[in-house]
């Protein structure tokens, strides 16, 4: 593209983002923006306790521990917009997902001004969706912690099924049946 864009990418647990990330960001010859790998950064900014996340993860849980980042999140999400433009951003799953309506509205003005927001989704089928991230996520969980938790595997549902990516996403591309790089032209061809 000849004018600078800045695309993010948000949707579900093992979607795809940052695969069709990188390969978006190659075939535009620009930078490619991994949330996950800057967020723990942001996260310090505002006072991320590592003792307290352990702890609430031992005690109440992986969803629990989900909850306590949710204002850091909505945090990485206003700095990556802030002081990244001319890229590919790729989101964590839940980057995008706030139960919490002044979080969400934070995150909603943080990408208002931005075109580019891709949803990014399996299937037009949110029960199709669910299966395939799923059953993605678990091969993932296998080999990367040798378990799999199904609370854990619950997260894509409230993914798929949550408003926040929906009201946030200003272009959707499905992704089943596709390459990584036919996922990536076809987001090309809809930044107009």
């Amino acid at each position: 593209m000849d004018n600078p864009v800045t695309i993010v990418l948000i949707g579900p647990v093992c979607a795809g983002k940052s695969t069709v990330g990188k390969v978006l960001a190659e075939q535009l010859g620009i930078p490619q923006v991994e949330l996950d790998e800057l967020r723990w950064d942001y996260y310090k900014e505002i006072g991320y306790d590592t003792v307290m996340a352990k702890e609430i993860a031992d005690t109440e849980g992986m969803i629990a521990l989900l909850r306590y980042w949710k204002p850091y999140e909505a945090y990485a999400v206003e700095r990556v917009i802030a002081t990244h433009s001319n890229c590919v951003i790729d989101f964590g799953a839940g980057h995008s997902v706030y139960e919490d309506d002044a979080l969400f509205e934070r995150v909603q003005a943080a990408l208002a001004p931005n075109p580019y927001v891709v949803l990014i989704m399996p299937s037009p089928d949110l029960e199709a969706s669910i299966a395939i991230l799923n059953a993605r996520f678990e091969q993932l969980l296998q080999h990367e912690v040798g378990t799999v938790s199904p609370e854990l595997l619950s997260l894509n549902e409230h993914f798929v099924k949550h408003p926040s990516n929906h009201k946030l996403g200003k272009i959707v591309v499905y992704t089943q049946g596709k390459t990584p790089e036919e996922t990536a032209r076809e987001i090309i061809e809809k930044l107009g």
